[in-house]
Formats: structure tokens, sequence, C-alpha cells
């Protein structure tokens, strides 16, 4: 039996979701149809964020991120790395903790320093971290919504422009946006006050969600039809 840990990594998760759903999404989708799956489960969030709907917010931004986690393992990129390299416990932009991007008035990225010695383990300890860093008082439910649909784009046109052409360079320009849109999901999570990690013990507590098992057995009509 395949489940996610309530203290667990985002390596683990990355595993769990390739234990999980991998043999599925390598017979049924293509990267831009898992790419279109993590637009889908977002806009469905993001209708929730209009609706005030908390629960409908959780759910499918839960999906979204497994099949985002989907889309990190067809492209072999390892997302806990990533964002640690992109938010060693500093914003990208501004370098700081928390975030002075306003106060500075920052045109331009600055170099951020990465110390391997404060790396963090698990799962909630990154959610922690980006609470420290965007501190989820001073940004609204409105305005991280926002920003996550934003950094989408910015991901979904990273993967559009490297499926074109195939230069390594664009392919690290997948890299900085996963790691953004990461931020991103959890800046929506710490707005509500959603611990992520628990809520995938309980989500994946038992192989895939809804047919309960590793593989996922669900069919294709049944995954493309699925509404949450």
């Amino acid at each position: 039996m395949a489940f996610v840990k309530q203290n667990t990594t985002i390596k683990e998760y990355q595993h769990f979701i390739k234990e999980v759903y991998g043999l599925s999404n390598e017979r049924y989708f293509n990267l831009e149809d898992m790419v279109i799956n993590v637009e889908r489960f977002i806009m469905r969030g993001l209708k929730g964020i209009r609706k005030g709907d908390k629960e409908k917010i959780k759910i499918n931004l839960l999906i979204a991120n497994s099949w985002f986690t989907s889309v990190m393992n067809q492209l072999h990129i390892d997302l806990e790395n990533e964002v640690w390299k992109r938010f060693p416990y500093l914003c990208s932009y501004c370098a700081s903790c928390p975030c002075l991007c306003k106060e500075k008035r920052i045109e331009s990225r600055q170099k951020v320093f990465v110390d391997e010695k404060k790396r963090l383990k698990t799962l909630e300890e990154f959610q922690n971290m980006f609470k420290e860093i965007y501190p989820p008082q001073k940004r609204s439910l409105e305005h991280v919504g926002v920003h996550l649909a934003e950094e989408l784009g910015e991901f979904s046109e990273a993967i559009l422009i490297y499926r074109g052409e195939r230069k390594e360079e664009d392919f690290e320009e997948i890299k900085l946006e996963a790691a953004d849109l990461f931020s991103c999901f959890m800046g929506v999570f710490n707005v509500l006050g959603i611990n992520v990690a628990k809520e995938l013990s309980v989500m994946f507590s038992n192989n895939c969600h809804v047919c309960k098992n590793a593989p996922c057995t669900c069919s294709f009509i049944d995954i493309t039809r699925f509404k949450s």
C-alpha cells in the first residue's frame, strides 16, 4: 500500500505520485495533457476563491499540485532541490526574509546565497519557510490567487517554449518557474491556514484517492471527467 506520511518530504511525495500515477500518466497523457490538468484544477481552485468556498479551493489545489508533481516526474526534475535553490529561506527577488520587495522597491533580482547547511527536510518545513518569507497576514486571498494564476501562466509558457525548440536554457527556465509556482501553491494554503502535508496524508492515506489502488486503475474517462 502506498500512502503519504504527515511528515513527508517533497521528494517522498514526488516518489508517491510516481508510484501511484506514473503508469496511468504514461499510458494516457503527454506533457501538454498534464499541464492542462494542472491548469484545469487551479482554475477550479480560483473559482473557489471567487465563491468564498474554502473546501473547493483546498481539494482542487491539492489535485492541481498532484498533477504538477506528475509534470515534474515526467521531466525528471527534483522539485525539492529546485525550490530550495530558488528560495533558501529568502525571497527569490529581494533576497530577504521576510520579503522586503515593496519597502525597498527592488527593481532587479538580487543574488540569493544558498546555505546547504540550513536545507529543510519536510514539506511542512518548506511551507513554514514560505510563511516566514511571505507572511500570510500581509496578503489577501484574492492577492495570492492572482499571483498563483500569474505564475501558472509563466510556468505553462516555459513548457511551451521548451517543447518548441528543446533548448537547455529553456529547460532551466522550467525549473525556475516550477519553484515559483510551488511557492504560490504554498502562498494560498498559508493564507487559508491549511497544512498541506496533513491534508495530503488524509487524501492519500490509501493509494489513489479515487480508486484506492496503486498503481491507479482509474480509466481515462474517469480521470478526464473527474469533478471536485
